[in-house]
């Protein structure tokens, strides 16, 4: 089941509670709840000071599920190709939020948008390239 299910849009989803449901809980405004105001900050042995607010927190995580869908993409089944179709319904989505509405024109957003496009274009290419090897194209010109 996780196979056919596009995981960037779990960041996304998590964006959207946070971004359209501000008032709810209590932040207005998302790019004052994403930047290093709102942050915990670490005392590094360097004597520097490492700051992580929540928009670095969503980063990590999409980085992780990209991580996982481009390794989901080698395999060349028909969930596969449903997947690539919903992470592009994923991307196209996300692409709306950051142009149309308020509080999605963040860095943190852009950065995960920009996620799920590789999504699309590496899963597309990917799933291709493990065909070709499956069925054994483009031999022939290789002898």
């Amino acid at each position: 089941m996780f196979r056919l299910f596009p995981l960037l849009v779990i960041p996304l989803i998590i964006y959207n509670l946070f971004a359209l449901g501000g008032g709810v809980i209590g932040h207005h405004d998302i790019q004052d709840l994403l930047s290093l105001t709102h942050s915990v900050t670490v005392h590094m042995f360097s004597g520097d000071y490492w700051k992580f607010s929540f928009g670095d927190l969503l980063i990590v995580i999409s980085l992780m599920l990209l991580f996982i869908e481009v390794v989901k993409a080698t395999r060349t089944t028909a969930r596969e190709i449903i997947n690539h179709g919903l992470s592009m319904l994923v991307f196209v989505i996300a692409l709306i939020e950051f142009i149309t509405l308020k509080g999605f024109a963040t860095s943190p957003f852009f950065i995960i948008l920009c996620m799920t496009l590789f999504d699309v274009i590496a899963g597309y290419t990917i799933s291709i390239v493990a065909a070709e090897h499956d069925l054994g194209l483009g031999r022939a010109g290789t002898d």
